[in-house]
């Protein structure tokens, strides 16, 4: 079996690179951005600097842009190019735990705490010992209403595992600045799944190989990049578990209010997304500009063979 991980960085490798640079059973891709040292360097890993991406694609790499995270598209590509099993998607502020990559649902069934709600969205954060805050991208509308008392045991198979993360959590601007959390999950409450989708991001995110094809970082969306891809690849029928904490979150450093402003975009339109899916798989592209789906469509130009058939879409 093929593991790759990818992330993108404009800093020097930091600690968290260099300990995944070092995972024997794992490929590590870092892809470069034009702010990334021209110097950057790797033990084992595969490091993509912006000539090598213009070359790669240059209609892409247009289309997409700089200094953005959603280069890491990129890295998916040489992923897929490497007949990738599983992609590990991090940041390089992700510093990954001695379980990290371990224990995965993807490559066999196991037992997770399953939440039925009738809500059109699951918040798997307020599911933890952290009852007061939420993941980024759940709609804000819905925060009063979670409930997660209708829970049994089930055994089930993921396609993505999305893994959380201890210390700065993955929160939106709003929550962050109410609340300023540092946190320490409880392993018991993972793995958890849902009958509704929930949001998951670009970040300890593992997914099938076989996936890719239908999982982009929409670009020109601000910090709904990730959120809107776990939404348009959920609309497939996917299945989504969440895993107990595997990395250390060391956040660089963010500015709360631009943040919310980059988040503006999902405060208005998460809540319309997730009442349309699944009926509608591809709502998600209907809120994306001219530009961003045009990158979609460079991207997709890339998997000449697709994957396996999800509800809702026809090959």
């Amino acid at each position: 079996m093929r593991k790759v991980i990818v992330t993108t960085t404009v800093h020097p490798p930091t600690r968290a690179i260099r300990l995944f640079d070092a995972m024997p059973d794992w490929e590590l891709i870092v892809v470069g951005d034009l702010k990334t040292p021209t110097e950057y360097s790797l033990d084992r890993g595969i490091y993509l600097d912006p000539a090598s991406q213009e070359k790669y694609d240059k209609p892409l790499s247009d289309a997409i842009g700089w200094n953005c995270v959603e280069r890491r598209n990129f890295g998916l590509l040489f992923a897929n190019d490497m007949k990738a099993d599983i992609v590990a998607m991090v940041d390089d502020d992700n510093v990954p735990m001695p379980v990290w990559g371990r224990d995965l649902l993807l490559d066999r069934e196991g037992e997770v705490t399953f939440y039925e709600t009738d809500l059109p969205a699951f918040d798997p954060v307020g599911a933890t010992n952290y009852r007061e805050i939420w993941h980024r991208g759940y709609p804000l509308q819905l925060l009063s209403r979670r409930d997660y008392s209708a829970k049994s045991r089930k055994r089930l198979r993921a396609d993505v595992q999305a893994d959380f993360w201890n210390g700065d959590p993955d929160i939106d601007a709003v929550c962050r600045m109410e609340h300023a959390p540092i946190c320490r999950f409880e392993d018991s409450s993972f793995p958890m799944a849902s009958n509704r989708i929930g949001p998951f991001n670009s970040q300890n995110t593992f997914l099938r190989g076989e996936l890719l094809h239908n999982y982009f970082l929409f670009p020109f969306i601000g910090r709904m990049s990730d959120i809107w891809a776990s939404y348009h690849l959920q609309a497939r029928g996917i299945s989504v578990v969440y895993g107990k904490p595997s990395v250390f979150h060391e956040r660089n450093a963010h500015d709360p209010v631009r943040d919310m402003r980059e988040e503006y975009l999902g405060y208005e339109n998460n809540l319309r997304i997730v009442e349309a899916l699944p009926n509608a798989p591809d709502v998600v592209l209907g809120y994306l500009p001219e530009r961003t789906l045009r990158a979609f469509q460079l991207y997709q130009r890339h998997f000449e063979k697709r994957g396996p058939t999800y509800p809702h879409e026809q090959v």
